[in-house]
């Protein structure tokens, strides 16, 4: 069974529909207790990072969270949410994240050149720079659907996959059980649905 965590910020119908179209059972987590008998995570997010990190603080959900993370339990960060995975982020001032990434959140303004669009929306391909199990059934150059001003950075050890906006962007990223995507594989048609298939089959301690 999968968990996807309720804290007011991201688009859970979207999210849930995906999973029940690869078979996964689903359960919308407010509480510790569905996370822990949850087989997997998934924390979802859009908008700011501020207030996504307040409301998830004010939820009362992080403890459980990084509880049920350190026994190996697979946790996929999504959007905002992969972002929130960072030890800090720089949007609008500095905000602590939950430190499960090194590294850090910064405009993509910094880094790709002047005239491009802000947000960067649509649909862009993945090149990777690491195996990663939830990849396993994509190839290099596979598109997928990204809508972010901000992107990680300073996370090397820890970025799977790249995607080209002007300049090299982090697409997604590992660290152990611990995965995020910047792009959302809800709204990535098939290649999407693959994604999220190969982090279903995954089990505690296994990545």
């Amino acid at each position: 069974m999968l968990a996807i965590i309720d804290y007011g910020v991201g688009n859970l119908f979207s999210l849930t529909s995906s999973f029940k179209a690869i078979g996964e059972e689903v359960v919308i987590a407010k509480d510790a207790e569905t996370l822990k008998i949850a087989d997997r995570i998934v924390l979802p997010g859009v908008g700011a990072f501020e207030d996504a990190a307040r409301k998830l603080k004010e939820s009362g959900m992080i403890q459980p969270l990084l509880d049920e993370v350190s026994k190996g339990k697979p946790l996929l960060g999504i959007c905002l949410g992969m972002q929130l995975l960072f030890e800090k982020s720089f949007e609008y001032g500095e905000h602590k994240g939950l430190g499960l990434v090194t590294g850090e959140i910064r405009s993509i303004e910094e880094t790709i050149p002047n005239g491009l669009k802000i947000p960067h929306i649509g649909w862009n391909a993945l090149s990777f720079t690491k195996e990663c199990p939830i990849f396993k059934y994509l190839k290099d150059g596979d598109y997928v659907y990204f809508v972010h001003s901000f992107h990680g950075v300073n996370c090397k050890g820890a970025s799977v996959a790249i995607t080209d906006y002007g300049a090299p962007l982090t697409a997604a990223v590992q660290n152990k059980n611990v995965f995020g995507c910047q792009f959302h594989p809800e709204k990535s048609g098939e290649v999407g649905l693959r994604i999220l298939k190969a982090f279903c089959e995954l089990e505690e301690k296994q990545c």
